[in-house]
């Protein structure tokens, strides 16, 4: 399976059209500038597909007598929301840990009671499917309840073929459950398990010549994704199982210089990278090769936020050599228990300092981008799937001012 699928509840019954008029747009379109903002716009909807996007005086005489028209009464219409980067699927959370880290306990004194990612992987370990799926439906729910209509959701709490699987397959029923679409991402590489006793070699190993193919085979992960850090794989280790995912196809995507500067940014670029997500530690080589390559920066301000890190990511940086830059939540049971794209574009404005722009685009467009399904959703054009959040606001800039407030007046998936 490519990056550019991804599942989903069903088909929508698609009856007559839909056209939105006296609304306002922000269309993010692909080359445009800014949000692409139409004032006084209108949005038809055919078939599940936008089939017109622009200025209400544009509008073809044609589609008024045959659609359903809703008037919007100067409503604002986003692409919905796009979360690019979450660990959505997991058991269990990591709350008495950090009770006792707000008590003064360091990681490792967490890690020696058996805290730390390791007791997510025996959480998952433990838990059904079923246990699994009913976990992960608030979650989702909380995302949906936001305009979200696509989430992205990684495995690596299984860190066994068996487990990987089930949290793979648990990822893909979660479109079957509601109405969103779902990607997913292959993250056997993102820790090393207690069964493997610190050999990492011979884990990174089981990761590429079999758990990789198997995942590939069954048509589980739309992409792989690895952790390189000094206390996940080195590169040489992320580089043998991005080697393993070319040969089967799968995009790679990676976990990089969130502690430390090893390169990985530089190393995923030449993998083609579809993003390089955290980025911390990286420096301006690595951002060079990632715009070059076309790679897509993934910033995680929930994470930076919940761990208390000091070392800024490079916005500047990524800004002055064109590297796009999407935001997400990271959605995780140890460093990031964040569900709301709502919160994370205010944390990045407020953290990053990313512009009210970035930080929406960052959640539509070029998070579509890093998902490699941008001719499919994430701006309002022509031809895409009619994804959109409909908002009671007066200026765009709400989405990333407020905190804890949703605006959202109405979300539509597919037309629906």
């Amino acid at each position: 399976m490519s990056g550019n699928s991804f599942s989903q509840k069903g088909s929508p019954d698609h009856g007559r059209p839909v056209l939105f008029r006296n609304a306002r747009l922000a269309t993010l379109a692909v080359g445009g500038e800014g949000l692409g903002i139409v004032e006084k716009g209108a949005l038809l909807i055919e078939n599940g597909r936008i089939a017109f996007a622009g200025a209400e005086s544009d509008l073809p005489l044609s589609a008024l007598g045959r659609s359903e028209i809703v008037d919007l009464e100067g409503r604002w219409i986003t692409p919905g929301l796009i979360d690019c980067h979450t660990h959505l699927v997991h058991a269990g959370n990591r709350a008495h840990e950090f009770e006792l880290r707000l008590a003064g306990a360091t990681y490792e004194d967490v890690a020696k009671a058996g805290g730390g990612i390791v007791s997510s992987v025996k959480a998952l370990r433990a838990a059904s499917e079923e246990d699994l799926l009913r976990q992960t439906l608030p979650r989702l729910d909380a995302l949906i309840a936001e305009g979200v209509t696509t989430v992205e959701v990684k495995s690596g709490y299984g860190l066994d073929l068996e487990n990987e699987r089930k949290t793979l397959t648990v990822a893909r029923r979660l479109g079957g459950e509601r109405p969103v679409s779902i990607c997913t991402s292959f993250l056997g590489a993102h820790a090393l398990p207690p069964e493997a006793d610190g050999d990492k070699q011979a884990y990174i190993d089981r990761v590429a010549n079999e758990m990789l193919p198997a995942i590939a085979a069954e048509r589980l992960a739309d992409a792989v994704d690895g952790f390189c850090e000094g206390i996940a794989f080195s590169p040489e280790q992320i580089a043998q199982v991005f080697r393993a995912a070319q040969k089967h196809g799968l995009p790679v995507k990676l976990h990089a210089d969130q502690l430390s500067n090893l390169h990985g940014a530089k190393l995923a670029a030449e993998f083609g990278a579809l993003s390089v997500d955290h980025m911390e530690y990286t420096d301006e080589a690595g951002v060079i090769a990632m715009a070059k390559a076309g790679t897509v920066a993934v910033l995680l301000p929930g994470a930076f936020y919940f761990i208390r890190e000091k070392q800024l990511p490079p916005v500047e940086q990524l800004r002055k050599h064109g590297v796009k830059i999407a935001i997400a939540t990271d959605c995780n049971p140890g460093t990031s228990p964040l569900t709301s794209l709502l919160l994370t574009m205010n944390m990045s404005a407020t953290l990053f300092r990313l512009t009210v722009d970035e930080c929406i685009a960052g959640v539509t467009r070029e998070a579509a981008r890093v998902l490699g399904i941008l001719s499919e959703t994430g701006t309002l054009e022509v031809g895409k799937w009619a994804d959109l959040a409909i908002w009671d606001i007066e200026r765009p800039a709400e989405l990333v001012y407020r905190m804890g407030f949703n605006p959202l007046h109405r979300r539509i998936w597919r037309g629906q």
